[in-house]
């Protein structure tokens, strides 16, 4: 049972079983295919895999075929004789590699070596993907996650096929990326006193809080580590530095980032902040150089600034900021927002990188109001993606109501742990399909694909963030990868490819949610 399920799927006669002679031989561009190859089969077989010799027959053959169709396809066949995988290009081959180790029984999983013997069925296999982001979001800023948690995820996103991690890395409660320029960033605002206790959805005279210190930051080699393995595994990490909202860590900091309006401090309650930052011009070269070092680290070519949930209820007192919109022609303080958000879009378009924004970057006018190479991604509801479509913006699709991992997975809350609010059971996750019926085909075109996001107001800790992430991103990673002409699968044959897979996720020690 192969997760996503391939578009082609033919079991054939016998099987081929693998031995401690087995031998690989990959041409040069499958090199990195190789490398994943090893990684995954060397552990719990104990097989060198060793590179086969110019005149003798290899277990394993991994080449690149420019005859398949489409980016990051491939075609698996396993005979009695051998295995041979082939790509459209490396990332095809390697997401060969990972349909062949779900092949293999459970125990390929294992980070110790097993005694078995190692048999993989006679198959034909051929597969692409639908769509070219398939994608999923951590937030590490309201509760720092380690950096050996985000290698695992990594890892889990590549077996499924997931090509993109979105890297959440500031907010009001944390900011996480270690800055060259601006220390107090990480030494100030890294860390806060302490936590609200439940949920913030309630009267504020009945907050709590836990006492205890939170905090954390990657260094900028964590980064460049984080970095390197994701690239190894064909997966980009787009990092997000949220702004002009969701920016109070970094106001606490440098306190002349704010409108001055009150005391600024690291936020230790859930929610919207009102302190945002100021529009003048050494505020704009900030951030400027937050994002020259941002791509410094990232070489993704999409570079997240948000854009989401900025209040404008310090712009609409402050004299320096309306002072702004007087001197630009401003009809509101969304246009002002807007023109923030085209001045940050041309920095990363003179340095070759695109600016992906939340949907409320919409709001100062509409698609005609932005550059023409933004990238909305739509959270709110699948409208704002619709609309930046139709005006002629990329979009990826990234729905709260469906695709939001912080939602509650039962109707039954208090069986759930606490989480935000909403319910997004695992089959609303698999019916997801990321174009909107109301899109015609050229507006259609215009969306990248899709994304689920975990964001951790709720979310403590690694073992949590899995419970919430999975078995939903298998779910999700078939919803991004099938084919829409190949109809609609029934609910209950997803079941019959998770359940074996369920096997998978224990021997990688994924604390995932149990089935219903």
């Amino acid at each position: 049972m192969i997760l996503p399920k391939p578009q082609q799927f033919e079991r054939l006669d016998g099987a081929f079983h693998l031995t401690s002679s087995a031998t690989v031989r990959a041409d040069e561009a499958s090199a990195q295919a190789a490398r994943a190859l090893r990684r995954a089969l060397a552990p719990a077989t104990g097989f060198a895999l060793d590179d086969a010799s110019a005149d003798a027959p290899a277990a394993v053959t991994l080449r690149v075929d420019d005859s398949l169709v489409g980016p990051e396809a491939y075609r698996l066949t396993v005979t009695t004789e051998g295995v041979e995988i082939a790509g459209s290009d490396p990332s095809g081959v390697f997401y060969g590699v990972q349909s062949l180790r779900q092949l293999l029984p459970a125990e390929i999983f294992s980070a110790t070596k097993v005694e078995r013997q190692w048999e993989i069925p006679a198959v034909a296999v051929v597969d692409r993907p639908r769509f070219g982001w398939r994608g999923t979001m951590l937030d590490v800023a309201r509760h720092f996650m380690p950096k050996e948690f985000v290698l695992k995820l990594i890892d889990l996103l590549a077996l499924h096929k997931l090509n993109v991690f979105h890297f959440h890395l500031t907010e009001d409660q944390g900011w996480r990326l270690a800055s060259e320029k601006y220390p107090r960033l990480t030494e100030v605002g890294a860390y806060r006193p302490e936590t609200l206790v439940g949920h913030a959805h309630r009267p504020e005279s009945e907050f709590t809080f836990d006492g205890k210190p939170h905090g954390g930051y990657y260094t900028q080699d964590d980064i460049r580590e984080i970095v390197a393995y994701a690239q190894e595994r064909f997966v980009t990490v787009v990092p997000e530095i949220d702004m002009p909202g969701h920016m109070l860590a970094a106001i606490a900091a440098y306190p002349e980032l704010g409108n001055g309006l009150k005391p600024a401090k690291v936020w230790t309650r859930w929610g919207i902040s009102e302190q945002v930052l100021n529009v003048e011009d050494s505020t704009l070269d900030f951030c400027r150089n937050i994002l020259d070092e941002v791509m410094s680290l990232f070489p993704s070519p999409l570079i997240h600034c948000g854009g989401d949930e900025c209040p404008k209820a310090e712009w609409k007192v402050s004299p320096a900021a309306q002072e702004r919109m007087r001197s630009l022609g401003l009809a509101d303080e969304n246009a002002l927002q807007a023109w923030f958000t085209a001045q940050m879009a041309a920095h990363l378009a003179d340095r070759g990188r695109r600016f992906v924004g939340w949907d409320e970057v919409l709001e100062g006018g509409g698609p005609a109001n932005l550059p023409e190479d933004v990238v909305v991604m739509s959270w709110r509801s699948e409208e704002g993606g619709i609309e930046a479509a139709r005006g002629g913006l990329d979009v990826v699709m990234a729905p709260c109501q469906t695709v939001y991992f912080d939602y509650y997975q039962s109707e039954d809350k208090d069986a759930e742990p606490l989480a935000i609010g909403g319910f997004v059971p695992l089959e609303k996750v698999y019916d997801y399909r990321p174009i909107p019926g109301e899109l015609d085909a050229e507006a259609s075109r215009h969306v990248l694909g899709a994304q689920c996001q975990l964001w951790t107001e709720y979310v403590p800790t690694p073992e949590h963030a899995e419970y919430m992430l999975f078995p939903r991103v298998c779910a999700f990673a078939e919803a991004v990868w099938r084919d829409e002409t190949g109809g609609v699968e029934e609910y209950t044959t997803f079941l019959d490819r998770l359940r074996p897979h369920l096997a998978r996720l224990d021997t990688l020690g994924v604390n995932y949610r149990r089935l219903d």
